[in-house]
């Protein structure tokens, strides 16, 4: 005989109760605020509000008229299709045995590159910085490459043609050559196999030796240049300290070698082509 369930107490009645009054009252409170967003938004006092469902009317009519058409319907069976594929030959390959190897260096990928992004984020931002800045000052140079890039496209469009010409006219030879290459690469690819085995082995045991005694001079290196920091600050500091003092000259070399290219130009402009009276020379005298 199933036993009678015991009734709420009074207590729990209240609860609930309050609870359904706070759900009801969030509910109303929601109801409210999305009334009011509709009559916001299609207010008929200033016209707005017809003219936006007229807009919405409008452009889902003609979206519906444009899915209508063949084109449409051909690009939707199309994508259908596509994810049809990628579904049924996608779900076989990730739970393909060939998989695991993959699905585990990403892991391991994930858990070893996150420290070291975290590491290099500082300074790959600055990097960021620096290359725009250096885009941003390099940009007048950018129409003079444009240019030159046309250029050099212009004088190699013969060149791939005549090379394309001539590889079209020696289609059979080139495919002796390949068969040739098919043939001699086939007698040598199991000698190839047990040679890349063996210097894999090779490396391997190369590298498990070398590594200790790497790393023992790393340690040495790390140490040797903490000690001699400020030996190196000081030279750095050395060499800052010369190269502002040669920059007036290297400004006076350069500014003096602008004129002197500039006076060269004008000479050879005025040689090229002269004045139309012949009594006028033209000197100029660098500064």
């Amino acid at each position: 005989m199933a036993t009678i369930p015991t009734l709420p107490s009074r207590d729990d009645v209240l609860r609930m109760a309050r609870s359904t009054t706070d759900i009801t009252g969030q509910l109303l409170d929601t109801a409210g605020n999305i009334t009011r967003i509709a009559i916001n938004t299609f207010d008929p006092r200033d016209g707005s509000g017809a003219e936006v469902l007229r807009v919405l009317r409008q452009t889902t009519a003609e979206l519906a008229e444009a899915s209508a058409s063949p084109q449409a319907q051909e690009a939707f069976y199309r994508i259908v299709e596509t994810l049809t594929r990628l579904g049924t030959s996608g779900a076989p390959l990730a739970v393909h045995p060939l998989s695991e190897p993959a699905h585990a260096l990403l892991a391991a990928l994930g858990d070893s590159l996150l420290p070291v992004l975290d590491a290099v984020e500082p300074a790959v931002e600055e990097f960021a910085t620096a290359l725009g800045e250096l885009v941003e000052a390099t940009s007048p140079l950018l129409p003079a490459a444009a240019g030159l890039a046309a250029g050099t496209l212009l004088a190699l469009t013969p060149l791939l043609r005549s090379a394309a010409e001539v590889l079209r006219e020696s289609s059979p030879e080139l495919r002796r050559i390949a068969d040739a290459l098919t043939a001699a690469l086939a007698t040598l690819m199991p000698l190839q196999v047990a040679l890349a085995e063996r210097a894999a082995a090779a490396g391997a045991n190369v590298v498990r030796v070398t590594l200790p005694p790497l790393a023992d001079l790393t340690e040495a290196a790390a140490a040797t240049t903490k000690a001699a920091r400020p030996v190196l600050i000081a030279g750095e500091e050395f060499l800052v300290a010369g190269l502002e003092r040669l920059q007036p000259l290297l400004l006076a070399g350069a500014s003096q070698a602008g004129r002197v290219a500039r006076a060269f130009a004008v000479r050879v402009s005025a040689a090229v082509s002269p004045a139309a009276e012949q009594g006028v020379v033209v000197t100029v005298t660098p500064m």
